[in-house]
């Protein structure tokens, strides 16, 4: 337990290439640095880019099918901000993550979310510098944390929040400002007026 440690994390999964084709989101919540909760949803992808390619299916699973009675990503986005709340945000490869949703909120004329974030995978390049990479499935298994159902969304979440929780009880820190400032980056700021890096 971390007092004070309380965060959303965040992941998407994409029908194809082009950013902005969101297909699935997870979110964790963690309070006082414990895992409390993780979900995922289904959405359509905003019209124009509604295309699965076979090369992001291969990755995740999910065929057109299985999205066509979903909510497309504009209905689904008020489910997704009332799980988020006011807490602050955590990605592994924030700039992906943040940067979907916030293609996705312009294509469906929607406004995007005013998030604070944090990247966990930038935070375990500057702590598990000796690591070879630091994709999810590396830092996972450098740090002893389970990831159940790589590119589901609910499950990549959670090994996001699994592995900020590790690196910040490995510094020290007591919530996510703590954690970036131990890391030498900041929070970044996604607004709809655009995404400020948190490097």
């Amino acid at each position: 337990m971390i007092a004070g440690l309380s965060f959303a994390a965040f992941d998407i999964e994409t029908a194809n290439p082009s950013w902005g084709s969101i297909c699935s989101i997870g979110v964790a919540t963690v309070r006082d640095g414990r895992l409390v909760s993780a979900r995922s949803w289904l959405c359509r992808p905003p019209s124009a880019l509604d295309h699965f390619a076979e090369r992001n299916v291969q990755i995740h699973g999910i065929r057109p099918g299985m999205v066509s009675d979903a909510p497309a990503f504009a209905q689904r986005l008020p489910e997704v901000l009332r799980e988020v709340g006011d807490l602050p945000v955590v990605a592994h490869n924030a700039k992906f993550d943040m940067g979907n949703v916030h293609r996705a909120c312009g294509y469906s004329g929607v406004t995007t979310p005013d998030w604070r974030f944090g990247c966990s995978c930038e935070w375990s390049r500057r702590q598990l510098s000796t690591l070879a990479n630091h994709k999810l499935k590396t830092v996972t298994r450098a740090l002893g944390v389970e990831l159940k159902s790589h590119h589901e969304a609910a499950a990549d979440a959670a090994a996001a929040a699994e592995i900020t929780i590790k690196l910040a009880d490995l510094s020290g820190a007591r919530n996510l400002t703590e954690l970036a400032r131990a890391t030498g980056t900041r929070l970044g700021r996604m607004t709809h007026a655009g995404v400020v890096s948190c490097r």
